[in-house]
């Protein structure tokens, strides 16, 4: 594929609309709504976002999955030694990008993310498949290991020590994130790239200001 072709990739979306006079009062119950939606379409990793993070001034991003979301906000789960963990312990500010291509839809969230109890994260761990629990002790994240063979054997190694056990312990340096969101916005594809964009922002009154972006 040659520069000018790339240049000419282009969709024209057409399939919804969204009117700020007719969205939910508050983004979470809006989030429920698109959500719903999204499930049933079967879109493929419905629950992949990016989640967007600074290393001192310079921004990351990586997919991770979300694991569950209530008026508090969303919930994820990490290494807490991994870079994302050790960048939103030194700067808690971070994004999240839902983008649904099957439904021409994106959110974006803006907030910051804290770690969540204990509890919570033992039971999450615990829910996991045995082999994605080894795989949390097993794999020291971001870090430089000499080779593959280096992560099969950590992972070998630890299947000899929890041989037979019914329960793992959660590793300390493992567990959720919620990022309360300060800004959420819902974006609808429309044609002639004149989507929709409406932007809820939390006031210090703890309500929701509702208003429309310009494409």
């Amino acid at each position: 594929m040659t520069k000018s072709s790339i240049a000419d990739l282009r969709r024209d979306y057409a399939l919804n609309s969204l009117h700020e006079a007719e969205v939910a009062k508050d983004p979470f119950d809006q989030f429920t709504q698109w959500w719903e939606q999204a499930t049933r379409a079967a879109i493929d990793e419905v629950n992949a976002m990016t989640l967007s993070t600074l290393n001192g001034n310079v921004p990351e991003s990586r997919i991770v999955l979300l694991k569950g979301y209530d008026k508090n906000g969303f919930v994820f789960f990490t290494n807490y030694q991994s870079a994302k963990g050790q960048q939103l312990n030194t700067s808690p500010a971070c994004s999240l990008l839902f983008f649904w291509k099957e439904l021409e839809r994106q959110i974006r969230i803006i907030g910051t993310a804290h770690p969540i109890d204990a509890a919570a994260s033992d039971t999450y761990f615990h829910s996991r498949p045995i082999g994605s629990q080894l795989g949390a002790w097993a794999s020291p994240q971001s870090q430089v290991v000499a080779n593959k063979e280096w992560l099969e054997e950590q992972y070998e190694q630890l299947e000899k020590k929890y041989q037979g056990q019914s329960t793992i312990p959660r590793p300390p340096h493992w567990g959720g994130y919620c990022v309360n969101p300060s800004r959420i916005e819902f974006w609808q594809g429309r044609p002639s790239r004149m989507h929709d964009r409406i932007s809820y922002a939390k006031e210090e009154t703890g309500n929701w200001k509702i208003e429309r972006l310009a494409p």
